[in-house]
């Protein structure tokens, strides 16, 4: 059975079931949340880390959400925000283009692992390409398949600069594929 988000927000808005409405809200939400961050920070510990760092700011400030959007999209904000910061933190301490391209190897070689196939590893290495903006709301919309709507309260952006985010990123993406392909 699902709990539905009126008891996740019940339990953590009383003080005596706040860790038990924690510990729903986390087996509820983990795992979109993780993969929205995997997909934004690439690596696995960091992601894990910055999803550790979601739930914590979501326990401190829990009685700021107004409950004005849906929990998902209030939580979905705080995971987006964290994993701004990390990659922000990311940029400052890569001071070369070996870093990235280390970075890089490493990604590929993470995925390989996995199965990948090599159309797979083009997706992401050109997804990571792109600028920031464009690589969020690409993601959002790709695989967590967010109405722009959504977004919109997530990223605090209009409608129609996501869209043409979107248009912009998704072109890039496939020209990127076009270009480094080998049959």
């Amino acid at each position: 059975m699902k709990i539905k988000d009126a008891e996740i927000i019940a339990m953590m808005s009383e003080e005596r079931s706040r860790e038990k409405g924690l510990r729903t809200l986390m087996d509820a939400y983990q795992s979109r949340l993780y993969w929205h961050i995997r997909r934004l920070i690439v690596d696995h510990d960091l992601a894990q880390d910055v999803l550790q760092e979601t739930f914590i700011k979501t326990y401190q400030n829990f009685h700021q959400f107004k409950q004005d959007s849906q929990l998902y999209t209030w939580l979905y904000r705080i995971a987006t925000n964290e994993a701004l910061q990390q990659l922000n933190k990311m940029k400052k301490m890569q001071k070369t283009d070996e870093d990235a391209d280390y970075y890089m190897q490493n990604l590929v070689a993470d995925n390989a692992g996995t199965g990948a196939d090599e159309i797979q590893m083009l997706l992401q290495r050109a997804i990571q390409s792109l600028p920031e903006k464009q690589r969020l709301v690409f993601t959002m919309r790709y695989y967590d398949d967010l109405p722009y709507e959504e977004m919109s309260k997530i990223l605090d952006m209009s409608v129609g600069t996501l869209k043409t985010n979107y248009h912009y990123a998704k072109q890039k993406i496939e020209d990127y594929i076009k270009e480094n392909y080998e049959e």
